[in-house]
């Protein structure tokens, strides 16, 4: 597979699970990372352990729900390294309830962070990729938004978006060589299914063909593939990584 030498890859909640994990394996072929999260700390580390393995990578506190922070943070990017030629649309949060019981702020952070800041922080980094004629914008998604879930309403309508906003900027951008994904996890362990109880687990494990949860190297794996110039015919897709759990 080729490399990506010369590419900037700004990868969104960077500071640890999937994001992190996509970070280091965009890294690790060849692409400069910007890491970009809240915590700027945690980000530290992760660049720091990218540089320890021979990649270089820059890190950009970053409110996904802040539109001043997304125009603030695009223009340093730019400034500061160069035109973004790989964005991957990763931040996200939870704020799980029954629809009865949702509180309109809620239902409104939720939408607001996964699916309108993906949204504007694309808006931030299209013209570059418009000027280069070339770019990949790979959007984290879930299952969830693609069967649904009892207490997620907001979580689910978020990560559906996302797909039909990938759909959408996949044919508004097709004829300037500019691919947009989406990357759809099932089950995989990181801190957000941390917190689930045994039983909890054990009911996702029973829907999942390959009886066991995936990782986040898993979805690294999709996203740097998607990323790269072999999937330059590949475009408005949403690719499930989920171990069977659903087979649309």
């Amino acid at each position: 597979m080729a490399g990506m030498d010369g590419r900037v890859a700004l990868v969104t909640g960077a500071s640890q699970g999937i994001g992190r994990a996509v970070a280091m394996e965009l890294a690790k072929h060849g692409a400069t990372v910007v890491l970009a999260a809240r915590n700027v700390e945690k980000l530290d580390a992760v660049k720091a352990e990218i540089a320890a393995a021979g990649g270089r990578a820059e890190s950009f506190a970053l409110d996904v729900s802040s539109e001043e922070s997304i125009k603030a943070v695009g223009k340093a990017v730019i400034a500061q390294i160069g035109p973004v030629h790989i964005l991957v649309n990763n931040a996200g949060v939870t704020r799980d309830g029954l629809a009865m019981r949702m509180k309109l702020a809620d239902w409104n952070e939720v939408l607001t962070t996964n699916l309108t800041g993906a949204f504007l922080l694309t808006q931030a980094v299209l013209p570059a990729m418009l000027r280069e004629r070339w770019g990949r914008i790979v959007n984290i998604t879930s299952v969830v938004g693609e069967v649904g879930q009892a207490g997620q309403a907001n979580y689910a309508a978020s990560k559906a978006g996302l797909i039909g906003l990938t759909k959408t900027l996949a044919r508004e951008l097709a004829s300037r060589s500019i691919t947009v994904n989406a990357v759809a996890p099932g089950y995989i362990e990181t801190a957000m299914t941390a917190v689930l109880n045994d039983e909890q687990k054990n009911a996702m494990l029973g829907v999942v063909p390959l009886g066991r949860p995936g990782s986040d190297a898993d979805i690294a794996s999709a996203v740097r593939y998607l990323a790269s110039e072999e999937a330059g015919y590949i475009t408005g897709h949403t690719l499930d990584v989920n171990g069977g759990m659903y087979m649309g």
